[in-house]
């Protein structure tokens, strides 16, 4: 049998995701200090990513095993939802960022945990619901003349949740500068009242815009070559196209663990001293920040 080498790629791919965000799942639920909402988050974020590795694993292992129409939607309409989750945890971490920052006063009280768990529901509500329209019809099996890039999703799906890319880009990019405004604002009010030099303030307004640009760029470069190409292209279309932007979309999920949970102080405690052997021995503590992202 003839292996498409992107498909290799992509397993392998599906692989490094799935080990990377299994370990991100697998201490965030063993660990419990991280009950905080940001936790909730950024588990509710690996566990889509997760999924999506998983999923580019199966459809690799049906494609090359048993390949069929009816396997085929079950695989893209577990890639959809995985990836459709994943993209709405991405947003759901933003707000509750902008939101710690906004009403830091209120941020741990039940309304905060109330909060998180409707926009977990929300997201993974939404998520599964998108998954299942190939799978319950929406597709081009019957009308091949009407399929996307990716195929069987048609056109219109596909073009669906470009504009939802397009839309959660926006939003991010709106939240994230209100984001920097706020650390810029609490830094300078900070240097104020401690006397600080001015080098200070300036400090935190780099780290702050180097953040900005490390999860806007990452977004940008790995969802919005499928957008683009989900808006214009067809099942005419070389199969490069697909391929071609279905890649950094993948690497979104091996990205995301390393942006948002390993660089995380607490996480990073958890993983050292399992590495040491010595998890038992580990302080509790309870975080005082939302993320440092």
């Amino acid at each position: 049998l003839a292996l498409n080498p992107w498909d290799v790629v992509l397993c392998v791919s599906g692989t490094v995701i799935s080990c990377e965000n299994a370990v991100v799942v697998v201490v965030i639920f063993y660990t419990p200090a991280f009950r905080a909402p940001m936790f909730l988050l950024i588990g509710s974020l690996a566990a889509a990513d997760l999924l999506a590795g998983l999923g580019l694993i199966l459809h690799f292992a049906f494609v090359c095993l048993a390949p069929s129409a009816a396997v085929s939607l079950l695989t893209v309409g577990l890639l959809v939802t995985s990836f459709t989750a994943s993209v709405g945890s991405l947003l759901t971490i933003t707000i509750d960022r902008y939101l710690s920052l906004y009403s830091a006063l209120t941020y741990y009280s039940e309304r905060t945990v109330t909060r998180t768990h409707v926009m977990l529901l929300l997201t993974w509500g939404a998520s599964i619901c998108y998954g299942l329209l190939p799978v319950l019809g929406w597709n081009c099996l019957q009308e091949p003349s009407a399929c996307s890039i990716v195929r069987p999703l048609t056109r219109s799906q596909l073009a669906l949740l470009a504009v939802a890319l397009l839309a959660v880009f926006a939003v991010m990019l709106q939240l994230y500068v209100q984001i920097c405004r706020l650390v810029r604002r609490h830094a300078h009010q900070i240097a104020v009242q401690r006397h600080l030099l001015a080098s200070s303030h300036d400090a935190t307004t780099r780290k702050g815009m180097a953040t900005l640009a490390l999860v806007l760029g990452t977004f940008a470069s790995c969802w919005l070559p499928l957008a683009v190409c989900a808006l214009l292209g067809d099942a005419r279309s070389p199969a490069l196209y697909t391929y071609g932007t279905l890649l950094p979309a993948a690497h979104s999920s091996l990205l995301n663990p390393v942006i948002y949970a390993f660089r995380n102080p607490e996480i990073q405690k958890v993983l050292w001293a399992v590495c040491c052997g010595c998890c038992s021995s580990a302080p509790p503590f309870r975080s005082r920040s939302p993320s440092d992202v």
